[in-house]
């Protein structure tokens, strides 16, 4: 399951660089061998959303 937070502003945007470009996302990552899931958290620009979570698929 993925997730983005609640509190991100993607219709609006704030003067280039400032701290409101960027959110924070969470993707659970499932372990083949135990099947365990683990979290990865990471804060990000907007624009890369996507590409996070695409990767590792």
């Amino acid at each position: 399951m993925a997730k983005v937070s609640k509190n991100s502003r993607t219709g609006k945007r704030a003067a280039a660089g400032s701290g409101r470009d960027h959110i924070k996302v969470i993707k659970s990552i499932k372990d083949p061998i135990t099947g365990k899931y683990s979290y990865k958290e990471q804060i990000i620009h907007k624009d890369k959303v996507k590409a996070f979570f695409a990767e590792n698929k």
